[in-house]
């Protein structure tokens, strides 16, 4: 194991992860852990991480890279993790199985299986693209639809919709998600307005520029309406580009809001922090969620007004999986009790 003054290099796409010696001796294997594990499709990164150690996201500490494979911080269906020992310390090291085809006559091989990914993507996949979070500012200034067609006062799938704003430069066949302004993400403690949450409407296909340019509408989860808001799609963000990993400063946040339209929030569910990119928080980072202790009257005092605050419990553990500059997009990865919004968070 290095020590954390040498960055450990080739890490998945390019992400740099600092080891320290100290860190890995601190390292807890699960009991139940396994020497050797052979990869399976449906797998995640955490779930391999769990079955080695008590604490998944220290994986970065104890993985050992090997030098002679072509990026090894890539995992596959087919692969094999094998927990060895130096020094005492533990380290799990890969051994690349079989999932390379030969094609002939050409020479050259294509992966059979992707790469496995980080976390369940059913569980984030519609969060990944889809800008969220807006500034009411950016959103006021972009392209607006001003009418639908053919007389219509809101549209749906398969409408015509006509916008101004678009960039004379787009082209034909360029997609656009439709948004409208909702909530604003407050931080718990001061109240600052951090951002807005930006419903999702729908998408649309651009049919010609002009002004106005007119678009037809592909999908729509709402009736669309005059002034919902319109930005180009974003391209959706590599699944197995980090790994978990604990913050190496401190972090306390709280969660402000839950995704997905659901009011309970449990283990696979997403929730939003009011700690974002200026804080420090990046893909891959890992959090304790602490459910705020319950504030009492005392019973066993003579006086009736005297109350008091129970301590914060750990309740579970999230991952940032995508953050923007003042909120952060997570997914619950266990819950121990129930979660609630304001529950706060802290390093792991």
């Amino acid at each position: 194991m290095r020590q954390s003054s040498q960055k450990l290099a080739g890490l998945l796409l390019g992400l740099l992860i600092s080891c320290t010696v100290s860190a890995a001796d601190n390292v807890e294997l699960n009991p139940t852990h396994p020497e050797r594990y052979t990869v399976v499709r449906g797998d995640t990164l955490w779930d391999i991480a769990g079955r080695f150690l008590r604490e998944p996201w220290l994986w970065p500490e104890v993985w050992h890279v090997n030098p002679q494979i072509k990026n090894p911080h890539l995992i596959y269906p087919g692969d094999v993790i094998s927990l060895t020992y130096a020094d005492g310390r533990p380290l799990l090291s890969l051994v690349r199985g079989s999932h390379d085809v030969k094609l002939s006559p050409t020479v050259r091989s294509t992966p059979l299986d992707s790469a496995i990914p980080s976390i369940p993507i059913d569980a984030i996949h519609q969060f990944l693209s889809r800008p969220y979070v807006v500034g009411k500012q950016d959103l006021d200034a972009g392209p607006y639809i001003v009418a639908h067609a053919n007389e219509h006062l809101v549209g749906g799938a398969g409408n015509r919709i006509y916008v101004r704003g678009i960039d004379m430069s787009a082209t034909p066949g360029q997609r656009f998600d439709i948004l409208r302004l909702g909530d604003a993400y407050q931080d718990a403690e001061t109240g600052e307005i951090l951002g807005y949450e930006g419903l999702y409407i729908g998408d649309a296909r651009l049919e010609a520029t002009g002004d106005p340019a007119t678009l037809e509408l592909v999908s729509t989860k709402q009736e669309t309406r005059k002034g919902d808001r319109l930005v180009p799609v974003a391209k959706d963000t590599p699944l197995t580009a980090f790994f978990p990993s604990a913050p190496d400063h401190p972090v306390h946040g709280s969660i402000i809001s839950v995704l997905g339209g659901v009011t309970q929030i449990g283990q696979y569910q997403v929730v939003v922090l009011d700690r974002g990119e200026q804080d420090g928080l990046e893909k891959g980072t890992v959090l304790a969620i602490d459910g705020r202790g319950e504030t009492i009257k005392d019973d066993i005092t003579p006086d009736p007004w005297d109350k008091i605050t129970l301590p914060d419990e750990l309740a579970g553990h999230l991952m940032v999986f995508r953050s923007f500059p003042r909120v952060s997009f997570a997914l619950v990865m266990d819950a121990i009790r129930a979660i609630h919004v304001l529950d706060r968070v802290r390093n792991p």
